[in-house]
């Protein structure tokens, strides 16, 4: 299954598919078998950098609507 990223509207980022995600160095999280995991957006987290509901305790809002990017500036 391919990978799809949904941004949650007040909450979390939703990855579902076949994916790996990796620390800054390269090294990858044991996930455990999940293909579906949330990824922390409110910056509350205590288990950054998935989601465990903070965001519904602490309020977090913010609303999204899928729009188009311009495209990137050429590199110099």
């Amino acid at each position: 299954m391919p990978t799809k990223i949904t941004i949650n509207n007040d909450g979390s980022v939703r990855v579902e598919g076949d994916f790996q995600i990796c620390d800054q160095q390269g090294q990858p999280f044991g996930l455990g078998g999940r293909t579906v995991i949330g990824l922390c957006r409110c910056g509350q987290s205590q288990n950054k950098p998935f989601c465990d509901g903070s965001h519904a305790r602490t309020g977090f809002q913010d609303k999204v609507v899928a729009r188009d990017l311009p495209a990137p500036k050429p590199k110099v």
